[in-house]
């Protein structure tokens, strides 16, 4: 068995991610924003089951190494600054690796999944603990229940002032509705048709969400979404077939950094052309499970804090959470 505090041994991360270097013209100028996420180690990530195309049981799982590339996302999420929390995984929940389908949390406010299958129906309730216990870090902690199916940050993608919906294998469309309501933002909904695609972020990245500048494979997608997309989205990257079936859209992005699994190929050189900064990870052992960057990282998007309550925000916040250094020295866990 693998705890939490065995992850300090892996070592540092560079062997795992690789940078591709910036093209410093013709491009607009990026912006990273810090952000916080929440994961998952794969303490006990296993393929025990086949709940999507890519899984196979009958195949091996080398555990070890999918905590080592795991633990390389993990150390560059910190070595560009961001915040990330980590969940405690259960013997019995093999996937809770993939926390990005476990709730979306927007503006501070908290949607968590209804999954789709019954595999996975006991992670829900651990997201939302985690949230009630912490959501004073992002001015949060009400949990809405969920009446429709929804896996959360799989197949939501959060913009500057809207929301893309998936549907068509795992989240339905009431769920759209739901979040509308919860959010008060608009939710626009997009068909998916490839079941090897079968979630959102498997076919579309958001890469600068105070832009809304997207990534996505038009073949994931039905003829009238694919329409909509082109008309909304005229400046999205496209991505190839390779791409998309490499996990290459399964990324997560600061506006600047963009972490991106090491098998893209023309997007990774499309994201430097760009203005971004591609950080190539390998996550291929978790692939094995249907999931890759994108799938390990559930974005804590924090409420808009009224200005008179920042300060005694702050020191309340400070007084219950240890500093960085303690943080990590305890592994991250929350």
């Amino acid at each position: 068995m693998i705890t939490l505090s065995d992850l300090r041994s892996f070592g540092p991360y560079p062997s795992r991610v690789t940078t591709t270097v910036l093209n410093q013209v013709g491009h607009a100028m990026r912006r990273a924003r810090l952000r916080h996420y929440l994961m998952c180690p794969p303490a006990y990530f296993d393929v025990a089951y086949s709940i999507n195309p890519w899984m196979d049981p009958a195949g091996q799982v080398d555990r070890v190494l999918a905590v080592r590339q795991w633990s390389g996302l993990v150390e560059a999420y910190r070595a560009t600054g961001h915040r990330v929390d980590l969940l405690e995984p259960r013997p019995d929940l093999p996937d809770m690796v993939f926390a990005g389908n476990g709730a979306t949390v927007v503006d501070g406010h908290m949607l968590p999944a209804r999954f789709a299958n019954p595999q996975r129906e006991a992670e829900t309730a651990l997201h939302a603990e985690w949230h009630r216990r912490n959501g004073i870090l992002y001015g949060g902690g009400s949990v809405s229940q969920p009446s429709a199916v929804n896996e959360a940050e799989g197949d939501f993608a959060v913009l500057s002032k809207r929301i893309l919906g998936g549907f068509g294998f795992r989240t339905t469309p009431e769920a759209h509705h739901e979040l509308a309501s919860l959010t008060g933002r608009e939710v626009i909904s997009l068909e998916l048709v490839d079941p090897r695609l079968f979630h959102l972020d498997l076919a579309l990245a958001v890469l600068d969400d105070e832009r809304d500048h997207i990534a996505y494979y038009p073949h994931a997608f039905s003829q009238p979404s694919r329409r909509l997309l082109a008309e909304l989205f005229p400046d999205a990257l496209i991505a190839n077939e390779h791409d998309a079936y490499s996990f290459g859209l399964n990324v997560v992005s600061d506006g600047l950094h963009v972490f991106v699994p090491s098998g893209a190929r023309q997007l990774r050189e499309e994201l430097a052309a760009g203005g971004y900064w591609p950080i190539s990870v390998d996550l291929s052992e978790l692939i094995k499970g249907g999931g890759s960057v994108k799938c390990c990282t559930q974005e804590i998007r924090p409420s808009l804090v009224p200005a008179r309550r920042a300060a005694s925000l702050t020191v309340e916040v400070s007084s219950l959470v240890p500093d960085t250094a303690s943080q990590r020295s305890a592994g991250g866990a929350s």
